[in-house]
C-alpha cells in the first residue's frame, strides 16, 4: 500500500492519540537508513527513540529471532520457564554497577520496568513514598505518568494522578539550576513533602532523556547516593534511554563510579524486540512475595533471544568504542555550528547521546522551540528524520544507531547545515 493509502486509513481507525503526525509509513530499513511506503529513503538519527544502538535489522539479531521462532515462541515464564530468560538475567547480573550480587526480572517495555522497580522498593523498604525530577520522563502508565517531571502531553487528559509521588529539581546550570540548588531542592522535597521514613526511593536519570539531554555531573550523583543511605532510601536508577551503549560505555551511570540499589534499562536492549528489566541487588529484588511480579508476555522466548544476541554484538563490534568515537564526531561538527549559527548553543555530548540547543538570544539562552520544530519538519522534508526534546522543546536530540556508516552520518549532518541556512 503507498503512504496516502496508509494514511487514510490510519486517520480512520488510528486513535488520534496514538496516531503519528508523519505521513511517511516505514516498509524496510538496514542500519541507519529507512525506506517509505513510496520508496523514498530518509537517514535516521532517532533510531525508535534510541532503540536501535547496533542498527535497524543487525544480521545477527535477526539471525538469532529467526532461529529462536523455530523453537519456541511463547509459554509464559512464570508458568514454563525457558533458557533465554535466565541467560539474559545472568548477563545482565554480570554488567550493571548495582550494589553487591542482583538479581533480574524481565518486562515489556520502560514504563514497566519502572512501575516494578517502584513496586520492589516499597517491598523492601516498606515505605510509599516516591522522588523524581523536574524534566524526567519514566512512562505512559499511570504511576510511571506521575512520575514525569513535565504535564503536557503525558497527564493534561487523564484525570488526577497517582500520590506519593514528589518532585525535586534536577540539575541544569545552563538554565540555571546548579547542582548545590538542585540538592537544597532535594532536602527541601524531604523536609516538606516527602518524609524520609515514608519514602522508599529516589528515581532519576543519569542523564536526562525527554528531558533535554543534561547528564548529571559525577559529584551529583554520589550527593544522592549518600542522602539515600543516610535515610535508608533506595537509589534506582533509569538507564531507559541513556542504557547499552549510547554514552560510551554499557551505562551511564558508569561514569560516575556510583551504584545504584536498582537499576531500570529497555530500548536498545533488544534492538527493536519488546523487553526490559529491572536489575537490583538480591535481597531488594527478593522482598516481594512470590508470583507478586512478572506478566503473560515478559521476557519472551523472541525478545530474549534478540537480548541476547544485541549484547555479543556489543563484544565482537566494540560498540562502546564506536559510540565513543561517534559522539567525538558529533562534537566536532557541534562545535563548528555553534561558532557559525547564532542560534545554537550549548553543544554536548556524553558518548554519542548528544545534543545543542536552539535559542533566539545567546546571552539570554533564550529557548527557541519554533525554530527547533521547524527544523525537524525541513529535516524530514529533505530526507532525514530528526527529534526535538527537553522542557522547552528548543533542544536538538540524536539518537542516530552507534553503527551508522560515515558517509550516512555525514549525509545526515549536512542536511542539518543545509536547513539552518534555509531558516535563519
Amino acid at each position: 500500500m503507498s503512504n496516502a493509502e496508509l494514511n487514510e486509513l490510519k486517520q480512520k481507525y488510528v486513535a488520534a492519540g496514538a496516531a503519528s503526525p508523519a505521513t511517511a509509513f516505514a516498509d524496510r530499513a538496514e542500519n541507519a537508513e529507512i525506506w517509505d511506503a513510496d520508496g523514498n529513503r530518509f537517514i535516521d538519527f532517532a533510531g525508535g527513540i534510541g532503540v536501535l544502538n547496533v542498527g535497524h535489522r543487525h544480521p545477527k539479531v535477526v539471525a538469532a529471532v529467526k532461529a529462536q521462532l523455530d523453537k519456541l515462541m511463547h509459554t509464559c515464564q512464570t508458568v514454563m520457564p525457558y533458557e533465554g530468560y535466565v541467560k539474559v538475567a545472568e548477563k545482565l547480573s554480570h554488567l550493571v554497577p548495582v550494589r553487591g550480587h542482583t538479581k533480574v526480572m524481565l518486562a515489556n517495555s520502560g514504563a514497566e520496568a519502572l512501575e516494578n522497580a517502584v513496586k520492589i522498593a516499597r517491598a523492601a523498604t516498606g515505605r510509599s513514598n516516591v522522588i523524581c525530577f523536574d524534566g524526567g520522563y519514566h512512562g505512559r502508565t499511570f504511576y510511571t505518568m506521575a512520575m514525569n517531571g513535565k504535564v503536557a502531553p503525558y497527564q493534561s487528559d487523564f484525570g488526577p494522578m497517582p500520590g506519593t509521588v514528589f518532585r525535586a529539581p534536577y540539575p541544569v546550570p545552563y538554565h540555571g539550576v546548579s547542582e548545590d540548588e538542585a540538592i537544597r531542592g532535594l532536602k527541601m522535597t524531604l523536609k516538606t513533602d516527602a518524609n524520609p521514613k515514608d519514602t522508599a526511593a529516589i528515581v532519576l536519570e543519569p542523564v536526562l532523556g525527554e528531558g533535554g539531554f543534561y547528564p548529571a555531573s559525577k559529584s551529583f550523583l554520589e550527593k544522592i547516593r549518600e542522602i539515600c543511605d543516610e535515610h535508608g532510601m533506595l537509589m534506582i536508577i533509569d538507564e531507559v534511554q541513556s542504557g547499552f551503549g549510547r554514552t560510551g560505555k554499557m551505562f551511564a551511570i558508569e561514569h560516575s563510579g556510583v551504584e545504584p540499589d536498582i537499576m531500570t534499562m529497555a530500548k536498545s536492549m533488544a534492538d527493536g524486540m519488546p523487553i526490559s528489566a529491572v536489575v537490583g541487588t538480591d535481597k531488594v529484588m527478593d522482598a516481594s512475595g512470590p508470583n507478586s511480579l512478572g506478566g503473560t508476555y515478559t521476557g519472551s522466548p523472541t525478545a530474549c533471544a534478540a537480548a541476547l544476541a544485541v549484547m555479543e554484538v556489543f563484544e565482537e563490534e566494540n560498540i562502546l568504542e564506536k559510540s565513543r568515537a561517534l559522539g567525538e564526531k558529533l562534537a566536532a561538527r557541534f562545535g563548528e555550528w555553534q561558532t557559525k549559527f547564532d542560534c545554537i548553543d550549548n553543544v554536548r555530548n556524553m558518548g554519542a547521546m548528544a545534543a545543542f540547543e536552539l535559542v533566539s538570544n545567546k546571552t539570554d539562552r533564550t529557548p527557541n522551540p519554533e525554530l527547533a520544530a521547524a527544523l525537524c519538519k525541513k529535516a524530514r522534508e529533505e530526507g532525514l528524520i530528526l527529534l526535538s526534546c527537553g522542557m522547552y522543546g528548543n533542544t536538538i536530540r540524536f539518537l542516530m544507531p552507534v553503527t551508522i556508516e560515515d558517509s550516512v552520518l555525514n549525509e545526515g549532518l549536512d542536511i542539518i547545515e543545509s536547513c539552518l541556512e534555509s531558516l535563519i
